[in-house]
Formats: C-alpha cells, sequence, structure tokens
C-alpha cells in the first residue's frame, strides 16, 4: 500500500514510530493488513476487543488501522482504527437496528446492475440516496449490455431517477463501453462496487485487473438472479493505482442514517420543483399551487418518482425516531392515535 495514498486526513491521527496498515481483505474476524513492505494476517488485539462498543467500530476493509508486527513479522496485531472519511453503510440484516460496514474510505461507489430482469430503478434511487449518505460520489454501471436491445432507452431512465450521476452501459466480458468507464478510474483513489448477485461485479473487477482474479457464476435462468460468488470484501490494487473493493451482492438494501439532505441531492428533481411550489411546506399532496404535483400532471415528472421520493422521507424519520427513542416507542409515534404526520 503506497505512503502517498496515505493523506493529511490520516496522518494527523498517528504519532511518531507507529505502524500503519490498511485493511484490504476481513473473513470471519480475521484480517488482512497491507502497508509499504508486505501483506499480513492478523487480528484485533485483545484490548481492543474490551474496548469496542459497537460492531462498526471493528476494521472494515478500507480502513487505516495501526498495528504491530509480531511472529518475526509475518502476522499483525491491529490495536486501532483511524476516523474513516467515508463510511457506506447499511442496516444490519435482521430485527436489530445496528449499522453494519460495507467499506470505508471510499471516493467513489460503483453501483453495478444488469441490463436484464434485474434492473431495477428504484433500487438504483435507493443506492444513490445511501452513497450520497456515505460522503462519497455514485457511478452507475450497467453490466451485460449485449444482451439488452434498448441500451439508450435504460440509459435515460437511470438519469430520470440519478440526475447528475455519470451513467455508463459496458459488456465486461468484451470490454464494450470500458474506455468510457476507465475514465472513473484515478490513482491513489479507493472505488467500492455494490450491486446484486450476479450482476458482474466479479467480472468487472477481472477486466479491470486484466486477470481472472475472482470466480464468477452464471445467473439461474428461470428468474435471472444470481448465485452468490464473492463471499467476502476485498481491496484489490488496480495496475494504474487506483484501489477497488468487491462486496457480496445485497438484493435489499436497508438504509442506514437519517440525513433528509441525501435525500434531497438523490431527487434533486423533486428539490428544485419544490421551490417553485406556493407553500414552503408544502407535502406535494393535495396543496394549491404544488409545482411538483403539476410537474406530474404535465408529464415532466413521473407519480413513481414521488412515491419513492416519500417512501425514502419516511423510511429515514423511522430510523431517526428509532436511533433516539427506540423500536417499540417509535412504532407507538408512527402508528399509535396520537402518531406522528
Amino acid at each position: 500500500m503506497k505512503r502517498n495514498d496515505f493523506t493529511v486526513f490520516f496522518k494527523a491521527q498517528t504519532n511518531e514510530g507507529e505502524q500503519i496498515g490498511r485493511i484490504t481483505r476481513l473473513t470471519h474476524g480475521l484480517y488482512t493488513v497491507v502497508d509499504d513492505e508486505q501483506e499480513r494476517n492478523g487480528e484485533v488485539s485483545g484490548r481492543f476487543h474490551h474496548t469496542v462498543q459497537v460492531d462498526k467500530d471493528y476494521p472494515a476493509v478500507g480502513d487505516w488501522v495501526v498495528f504491530e508486527p509480531y511472529d518475526a513479522g509475518a502476522r499483525a496485531k491491529i490495536h486501532r482504527v483511524l476516523d474513516r472519511r467515508t463510511v457506506l453503510s447499511r442496516k444490519k440484516a435482521g430485527g436489530s437496528h445496528q449499522e453494519q460496514i460495507i467499506a470505508a474510505n471510499v471516493d467513489t461507489v460503483f453501483i453495478v446492475t444488469a441490463l436484464t430482469q434485474e434492473f431495477n430503478p428504484r433500487r438504483i434511487e435507493r443506492y444513490v440516496q445511501q452513497i450520497y449518505e456515505s460522503g462519497a460520489s455514485p457511478v452507475v454501471v450497467l453490466t451485460k449490455r449485449d444482451l439488452c436491445d434498448t441500451v439508450p432507452d435504460h440509459i435515460t431512465e437511470v438519469e430520470s431517477v440519478a440526475p447528475g450521476v455519470p451513467v455508463y452501459a459496458v459488456d465486461s466480458l468484451t470490454g464494450g463501453g470500458m474506455e468510457e468507464l476507465v475514465t472513473e478510474l484515478r490513482t491513489g483513489e479507493t472505488i467500492s462496487l455494490v450491486g446484486s448477485s450476479g450482476v458482474g461485479k466479479s467480472t468487472l473487477i477481472n477486466h479491470l485487473l486484466g486477470m481472472e482474479k475472482q470466480a464468477t457464476q452464471g445467473v439461474r435462468e428461470e428468474d435471472q438472479r444470481g448465485r452468490h460468488t464473492t463471499t467476502h470484501r476485498e481491496l484489490f490494487e488496480l495496475p494504474n493505482g487506483t484501489y477497488i473493493i468487491d462486496t457480496p451482492g445485497m438484493r435489499e438494501l436497508q438504509l442506514w442514517g437519517g440525513d433528509e439532505e441525501g435525500v434531497d441531492q438523490t431527487f434533486s428533481d423533486i428539490d428544485r420543483l419544490s421551490a417553485s411550489c406556493k407553500f414552503r411546506d408544502c407535502k406535494h399532496e393535495q396543496e394549491p399551487g404544488c409545482a411538483v404535483k403539476q410537474a406530474i400532471e404535465e408529464g415532466e415528472l413521473e407519480a413513481a418518482r414521488l412515491k419513492s421520493y416519500n417512501k425514502l422521507k419516511r423510511e429515514l424519520k423511522r430510523l431517526e425516531l428509532k436511533d433516539r427513542y427506540g423500536t417499540h416507542r417509535t412504532n407507538r409515534m408512527l402508528h399509535g392515535p396520537n402518531a406522528i404526520k
């Protein structure tokens, strides 16, 4: 891991003499730590275990950490994680209200989706929202373009649900469209891939690496759903010095965080229209002089877009209340006789 990728932000958190490395792989609590000299397998120290409070405080792929070599320098004991510059996360699967880190210190996130039955504009909206929330920049990569006869239409549809977000259609097997995509690869920066199983994330990484590094599998014929090939998160260095993180497939992205500014950024078209509404606190429902409803009536905006906007707003509000008051009280506040409207 080149020291020039260790920016001023991270240097300010270290002390003289400390050994610094980056987490490039995480599997069942075992870490791979890479520094200027070598790659080491390791684990967190006993003191780290005793001081950590929640799961998100453990190292994640992309983290910079302070570690101590041992076993003749072959292994690493991780003592602390440096503050993260960006954090891509989601709500942990299941009923618990816990944050799960997908990747840390990422500059750009490629939302990878196939131009097959898997294509889902509403899911792309959710990914864009969470990426803005993380502090990273989103890019949409449409794979398997050779299987689609309406590529321009799909690109237009993505542009309508992700205003201002770059969109690329590629064929990872033949390399079609890759010349345009590689303009998003910048030396020293880190990219993370997100998307469902079977959309071609591993195939894309293999093409960018120029070698068959990641195992790949086909999708099921009956429903075009992918089989889980990538089972852990791992960071690779591309030939041009860009770092890229592969992640296991996610069919559902449960949002984490309650920052409504991210929603306004994701739905910048609705935010722009809202400025022309007659009432400043317009809910875009039955109010007179609603510019958003007028745009829908005139065909400028899809009704499904507003529905998705309201759904995300409600979901983030619920997360905010849940974090503040807990699940039981939040349910009463939202669904009880005196429910918040």
